[in-house]
């Protein structure tokens, strides 16, 4: 297998399109093109198909062989990887499969750390590690430090190719998964915790870095500005998305009087009542029924009314005051996960901080949907210019 050539220049393709009428499975094929390396005309074979989690990991499995007999690595980097995505936990096949895919990823892109390009380190974190990827500005003295890393689902090597973005544009970079995501949750089995600021401090430790702006992608809209409530190292905060509460997120396009409901069912201790309702919205809604399975799997829970209580616990209510620092919000205007109107939320909690930008894209920079999947490059632009723009104010 040939490796792929560290002297291609870094690009990011751009785009948003409609393959199939559900909107998270249409917005996960769009994040296979954009994110982890597929390429749309392979897509176009089976968007249309990809009705459920079952039709997707076959849809994936089938480009993933093609990809392979043609000798496109980068493209069945992308579709191993995502076949994954929506394998349960339960499926025998979850964790050999993401195994696959992270080995193809490191052998692929060898050169980036046998050349020095790209450092790997093993962060010492509750009985196991935290894994980090490094990479320092092209520029010589950086701007500044940049810690990096994603949300609820992701996988860390989806951003590497904006880690080596950022330092193109003069950045030291470390781009981290914590407890709950990618190789950390499924090689080693550790859960979710709220507090995010306890693997961020054992990066920080571990580098010994002295300042620095931390970028958390989707769920990371919430969890990189709970470790900026506790960690006085982290001077700038991007939140990739609006997420001023995880509940919050789940029930804000539900009608009022059933939001009101549901928050009542929970004060009065009642959650476990709904257990039989949540089984049956995961029978007649796919969406409802993967964001529950993993939900559960990722976040330690053995029944949905224990999983919402999980989330529950990921709120900035209560700790945002502590948070004095620089933040930018990146949103996304027609983004099917989280209403921007929750960004009012948000604004309300955030009344200490030294200053507040949001930027809300849209869809006529292919920039609407959730964390602007179709314009990654304008949105990284964005975060390195406003961290230009805040370290000249200082």
């Amino acid at each position: 297998m040939e490796r792929y050539d560290v002297s291609t220049p870094i690009t990011f393709k751009k785009g948003y399109y409609r393959f199939c009428p559900q909107d998270n499975f249409n917005f996960q094929l769009n994040r296979v093109i954009m994110w982890d390396g597929g390429r749309k005309e392979d897509i176009d074979k089976i968007g249309a198909g990809v009705v459920s989690s079952e039709a997707w990991v076959r849809g994936m499995k089938r480009l993933a062989e093609e990809a392979h007999a043609e000798g496109c690595t980068e493209n069945e980097i992308a579709y191993r990887r995502m076949t994954e995505f929506f394998m349960y936990d339960s499926d025998p096949e979850k964790k050999t499969t993401y195994e696959d895919a992270a080995a193809l990823f490191y052998e692929y892109y060898g050169d980036y750390f046998d050349k020095g390009i790209v450092t790997r380190a093993e962060v010492p974190y509750g009985g196991g590690y935290l894994p980090v990827m490094s990479a320092k500005a092209k520029s010589g003295s950086p701007i500044d430090t940049i810690l990096l890393h994603g949300g609820n689902d992701s996988y860390f090597e989806e951003f590497f190719f904006a880690m080596l973005y950022f330092a193109e544009r003069g950045f030291d970079v470390y781009l981290y998964e914590g407890p709950g995501q990618g190789g950390v949750l499924r090689v080693q089995g550790m859960k979710f915790d709220y507090q995010w600021e306890k693997p961020t401090k054992a990066v920080l430790d571990f580098f010994d870095i002295r300042e620095a702006t931390i970028i958390g992608a989707s769920l990371g809209g919430y969890l990189a500005p709970r470790a900026a409530a506790f960690e006085p190292r982290i001077r700038r905060v991007v939140g990739w998305s609006i997420f001023p509460d995880f509940f919050d997120v789940v029930i804000a396009d539900h009608p009022g009087a059933m939001r009101s409901a549901i928050g009542g069912v929970f004060k009065l201790g009642l959650g476990k009542a709904m257990n039989g309702l949540y089984e049956k919205m995961m029978e007649k809604d796919e969406l409802i029924r993967w964001n529950l399975l993993h939900g559960m799997y990722a976040y330690d829970a053995k029944t949905p009314d224990e999983y919402i209580r999980r989330i529950r616990k990921f709120t900035l209510k209560g700790i945002a005051h502590r948070i004095t620092q620089d933040v930018l919000i990146l949103g996304a205007r027609e983004d099917h996960f989280i209403m921007p109107k929750l960004f009012h939320e948000e604004y309300d909690l955030l009344k200490n901080v030294r200053s507040l930008t949001l930027s809300l894209m849209t869809d006529r920079q292919d920039a609407g949907a959730h964390c602007n999947v179709g314009n990654t490059k304008l949105a990284l632009d964005t975060m390195a210019d406003w961290i230009v723009q805040r370290k000249r104010e200082e």
